[in-house]
């Protein structure tokens, strides 16, 4: 397919995409009580999407690792004096769902109900309650301590569980990102239920959240909503509440680093990467479209052509950036035999050099935004989709109108735009390399070491 092609194919799209999917419309208010709010219309079903959003997760764990997943994961198990059993029968009898959730730098809340009344007040009602006030049973909490212990046990059997770990304790050091999302043996072993308590009522606030909405509801239905459950979180123990403190700047690599865990696996699980870009950042579209290029786009990326199908290194091999409140990681990932671990590691380095250096050809740039743009009205199309965007938009702070433009800003990023986001954003030379598999370096002579030692002492 030649480029003249292709350039007309992307006009087709973008006009295709704007007759199937108009990007939804946000609205946006504080309640006086400081909780935003962020609102969809979407009539077409009767469903309503809400999603608390708090800046609650991993990062603002301290020297309590895992407290965010524990507490999130902790509210359906008692509130207001009701068990377990209990809200889960009071949910699924009216078709509702709950569910939690927590990343690094945030924790959220989720219900979906119908939106005709005898469903949806129900709905509203139990879930206002578990966000008021959750009790932290003893007995649930003890079970859960002792099922995340297992959890992380069963994890020092997994090699890609382990990089991932040792990726961001090496790659974010003394910064909060590198606290593990799920907690260490000792911090959960020492987790007390009175621990959860104190975090719940210091960041799962009105002026530490927001609320998003999506769904068949009005916007005057909306905004009862809202009042009346800011004021059920104003009513409580917790009171009005701070925000977070933001999380500190990231700090970018001084130099390489290559870190080799040992494993009894026939394979090495290697991760390749250094801070990225965050939510937000002006290179961000630049980076996220030059990915798409070199590593996030499946079989048809630089990586997966150099590594797999030229010289058969891995069966997999990928990168992403995830970005965050500060810059997270650009992450390039790929699993490869022992005996193939240097070399492998050599034609992505190589690669990602060679990216850097040359960017991506224009054919590759035409079938890359033909790829994002001509799938984003898909990724817009259900409740649950805009509810994320929504929630993303609102905490991080991206303009009102992000949805709208998404398809035009990926459209007008040029080649001289990629190179430069990434020869400056990316430094090849200062790398951290996670290795998970075989033996320690220098194990082979320390063991050779200790064998002469020991015919030694025997003579």
């Amino acid at each position: 397919m030649n480029n003249q092609l292709k350039i007309w194919l992307l006009g087709f799209v973008l006009l295709f995409s704007t007759f199937v999917s108009a990007t939804p419309k946000i609205e946006n208010w504080t309640t006086e009580s400081g909780l935003r709010i962020y609102y969809v219309h979407v009539p077409e079903l009767p469903m309503l999407d809400a999603r608390f959003t708090f800046a609650a997760g991993s990062a603002y764990d301290k020297d309590k690792a895992g407290i965010s997943g524990m507490v999130t994961s902790m509210l359906d198990k008692g509130a207001a004096g009701l068990n377990a059993d209990q809200i889960a029968d009071a949910f699924e009898s009216v078709g509702a769902n709950f569910s939690t959730g927590s990343a690094r730098d945030m924790a959220w809340i989720n219900l979906r109900t119908l939106t005709l009344d005898e469903q949806m007040k129900p709905a509203l009602t139990m879930w206002q309650k578990v966000i008021e006030k959750p009790d932290f049973p003893e007995t649930d909490f003890e079970r859960l301590k002792k099922q995340a212990l297992v959890g992380l046990q069963a994890e020092k059997q997994n090699p890609a569980s382990i990089a991932d770990k040792a990726f961001y304790k090496n790659l974010y050091g003394n910064h909060p990102y590198a606290s593990p999302q799920n907690g260490t043996e000792e911090t959960i072993a020492a987790m007390t239920s009175d621990d959860l308590k104190t975090f719940y009522k210091q960041y799962f606030v009105n002026k530490n959240g927001q609320l998003a909405m999506v769904g068949a509801i009005s916007k005057k239905q909306a905004e009862a909503i809202a009042n009346s459950i800011s004021k059920a979180i104003l009513g409580g123990d917790r009171g009005v509440g701070n925000a977070a403190p933001k999380v500190p700047e990231v700090k970018a690599l001084e130099k390489a680093k290559v870190v080799r865990i040992p494993f009894p696996s026939t394979q090495a699980h290697i991760t390749i990467g250094q801070p990225g870009d965050k939510r937000g950042d002006k290179d961000y579209f630049s980076l996220y479209l030059g990915n798409h290029v070199f590593g996030g786009s499946g079989f048809t990326s630089r990586l997966m052509k150099e590594v797999r199908v030229k010289r058969g290194l891995s069966y997999s091999v990928y990168s992403y950036f995830i970005p965050m409140q500060e810059n997270g990681p650009f992450m390039l990932g790929l699993q490869t035999k022992l005996s193939q671990t240097d070399e492998a590691i050599k034609v992505a380095r190589d690669e990602l050099e060679k990216f850097q250096k040359d960017g991506p050809t224009e054919e590759e740039i035409i079938a890359s935004k033909l790829n994002i743009t001509g799938g984003f009205p898909l990724r817009t199309a259900s409740n649950s989709d805009i509810i994320g965007y929504l929630a993303m938009i609102g905490f991080y702070g991206l303009p009102l109108n992000y949805l709208d433009t998404f398809t035009d800003t990926i459209n007008k990023i040029t080649r001289d735009e990629i190179k430069d986001a990434y020869k400056r954003r990316l430094d090849p030379s200062k790398m951290l390399t996670i290795i998970v598999g075989g033996e320690a370096k220098g194990a082979d002579k320390a063991k050779e070491k200790d064998a002469t030692k020991k015919t030694t002492a025997e003579k």
